[in-house]
C-alpha cells in the first residue's frame, strides 16, 4: 500500500476474553523444553478489561453521580422551558423521544451504560458531565450523525478498514473525518450496551505507510481527529494499539499529547514492527490476529478453509538456539489436521509420526525444512491415522533471538 495515510489505519475488533482450550477429542497434547499453553490472561491485559457498568460495582460516589446525571438529563428532556436539549427536535417532535448510537435515553439500563461513559470521561463530576453530553449532541447534530451513518462515502477509503474479530490515504480531511467517524459509528451500534455486556472496543492503528513528520495535513487531520473522537466518543476505546511505530512518530505524539485527558493517554499502547505480532498477542488471541500481522486469520480469504477465527490457537516461546517439539498424542483413528507457523520464521520446521507400536517405523511427514521470512506465512498438513501413536511437531530455532510459535490442530473421524 504506498497512498499516504492522513491519520493512523484502524483495526477494530470487540473486547472479548479468548481462552485457548484443546478440541473435544481424544488428542492429548504436550511439548518439551518450553512452558505449555495456558488459559490464563496475560498481567498486561489487566487495564484491558472493561470498568463494570453494574450498578453493585460502582462505589457510593458513583452512584450518586449517576443519579444526579440522570435527573438532570431527565428535567432538560421533559421541562419545555429547559433550553439544554431543545435544539434537538422540531417544535412538534417529543424531546422525550432522543437517542444516541441508536440507543433511547431514559428508557432502559442501557442508559446507565451511556451515562457512565460521560461521567468517566469527567472523573464523575456531574455538571462537566451533563455540558459534554449536551455538546456531543450539538456536534452531532450539526455533523448529521444519523444520516452519516448511512451516506456512501467512497469505497476506497474502506479498503483500508474493516471489521475483524470478536474481538486500514492524502484525501481530503473532512472527508477522512466523515469516513472515520462514520466507521466508528457503524462500529459503536453493534455494541452491547448493556450492564456486563461488550461496550468498548479495541483498536488497532498501522501506520507503517504513514506519511512523515513534515505533513501539515497529516498533523492537522491528527490534532482535529483526536479532539473530536475525545469529546464525543468518551470511554469507547478500550485499549488503543499503534503498530508498526516509525521512530518520529513517538516525537509527533509527544506534540499531540497535550490535548489529549491522562485518562486518554493511559489506553495508549506503541509497538515498532518488530514487537508487532508480540503486543497484539498480549491483547487478542492469535486466531483473531490477521496473517499480515503474525496471527492466523485468513477470515478474509479462501487460502485455509479448515480453520477459522472460531478454532483456539496455542502460543508457545521458543528459546535462541533450542529445538521445540509439540507432541500431539492421538487415541483414536482420525485424520489429524494441522497448521503452525513461527513468527519471522528463520528456523527450521519437521513433523513425524510415531506410532506406540514398537514393531512400527516412525513415518517422516515433513523433513526438517528451513523456513525463512519469505516463505509463506502458514504452514498446514494433514494425516490418516491408522494406528494409535503420536504426532510431532519440532521447530528448531538455531537464532539468537526467541521466536514465537503459532500451531492448532483438529481431528476427523476417519469414514469407513
Amino acid at each position: 500500500m504506498d497512498k499516504e495515510t492522513p491519520l493512523s489505519l484502524p483495526l477494530i475488533l470487540t473486547s472479548k476474553e479468548t481462552t485457548f482450550s484443546p478440541p473435544q477429542t481424544t488428542v492429548q497434547q504436550s511439548t518439551e523444553q518450553a512452558d505449555r499453553p495456558t488459559n490464563k490472561i496475560p498481567e498486561s491485559m489487566v487495564s484491558f478489561k472493561e470498568e463494570s457498568n453494574k450498578i453493585k460495582d460502582l462505589s457510593d460516589v458513583e452512584k450518586t453521580s449517576l443519579t444526579e446525571f440522570k435527573q438532570m438529563v431527565q428535567e432538560a428532556i421533559s421541562n419545555k422551558d429547559n433550553k439544554d436539549f431543545n435544539f434537538l427536535t422540531n417544535s412538534d417532535e417529543p424531546s422525550s423521544d432522543m437517542s444516541i448510537w441508536g440507543i433511547p435515553l431514559l428508557k432502559d439500563e442501557r442508559t446507565d451504560v451511556i451515562l457512565l461513559k460521560f461521567l468517566r470521561a469527567r472523573e464523575f463530576k456531574v455538571k462537566e458531565s451533563f455540558e459534554m453530553l449536551k455538546n456531543s449532541f450539538l456536534w452531532r447534530k450539526a455533523f448529521s450523525i444519523d444520516d452519516l451513518v448511512n451516506e456512501d462515502v467512497g469505497d476506497d477509503l474502506e479498503k483500508v478498514v474493516f471489521m475483524h474479530g470478536y474481538d486500514k490515504e492524502g484525501h481530503p480531511r473532512t472527508r477522512f473525518l466523515k469516513w472515520r467517524v462514520q466507521f466508528l459509528e457503524r462500529s459503536i451500534r453493534k455494541l452491547d450496551f448493556r450492564p456486563g455486556g461488550v461496550n468498548t472496543i479495541f483498536q488497532v492503528s498501522d501506520l507503517k505507510n504513514s506519511p512523515g513528520p513534515g505533513k501539515r495535513e497529516l498533523r492537522l487531520a491528527t490534532k482535529q481527529a483526536l479532539q473530536l473522537l475525545q469529546d464525543n466518543y468518551p470511554e469507547f476505546v478500550a485499549k488503543q494499539v499503534f503498530i508498526n511505530v516509525p521512530w518520529w512518530y513517538l516525537a509527533f505524539y509527544s506534540m499531540m499529547s497535550p490535548f489529549m485527558t491522562q485518562r486518554t493517554k493511559s489506553k495508549f499502547v506503541f509497538a515498532s514492527p518488530a514487537k508487532t505480532a508480540e503486543t497484539l498477542f498480549k491483547y487478542v488471541a492469535p486466531e483473531h490476529v490477521p496473517i499480515q500481522y503474525g496471527g492466523l486469520s485468513v477470515d478474509y480469504c479462501d487460502c485455509n478453509p479448515e480453520f477459522t477465527i472460531d478454532d483456539p490457537a496455542a502460543v508457545v516461546t521458543v528459546k535462541p538456539a533450542t529445538k521445540q517439539t509439540v507432541e500431539i498424542i492421538v487415541n483414536e483413528k482420525c485424520t489429524i489436521v494441522w497448521e503452525l507457523r513461527v513468527v519471522g520464521w528463520e528456523v527450521s520446521y519437521s513433523a513425524e509420526y510415531v506410532p506406540n507400536n514398537e514393531g512400527s517405523y516412525t513415518i517422516n511427514i515433513q523433513k526438517p525444512k528451513k523456513m525463512t521470512a519469505i516463505d509463506e506465512p502458514v504452514i498446514s498438513h494433514s494425516f490418516k491415522i491408522s494406528e494409535l501413536g503420536k504426532l510431532l511437531l519440532t521447530i528448531d530455532n538455531p537464532t539468537s533471538k526467541k521466536k514465537t510459535l503459532l500451531y492448532r490442530f483438529k481431528v476427523e473421524p476417519l469414514t469407513e
